[in-house]
């Protein structure tokens, strides 16, 4: 991922702060307004894709997989 890219989508950025990365929820918020970025510029990504990317943006932005962050609930 380019890293203005990373910069936006962890939490920094605008998208970060949509997300609210280690709250609970955070991987959902992340898949839906990750796809609903990319579908403003074309098709959406596919399922592998997205969820692929939100589980690395996750690990970078909170240091834990999806549901084991401090302040989450598992769920994923």
């Amino acid at each position: 991922m380019p890293p203005q890219l990373l910069k936006y989508w962890l939490p920094s950025g605008e998208g970060g702060a949509k997300i609210r990365w280690g709250e609970s929820g955070d991987y959902d918020r992340c898949i839906l307004n990750i796809q609903e970025a990319v579908s403003k510029h074309g098709a959406p990504l596919g399922d592998h894709t997205v969820h692929g990317l939100c589980a690395t943006l996750h690990k970078m932005a909170t240091g834990a997989r999806p549901g084991h962050a401090p302040g989450e609930s598992s769920g994923h």
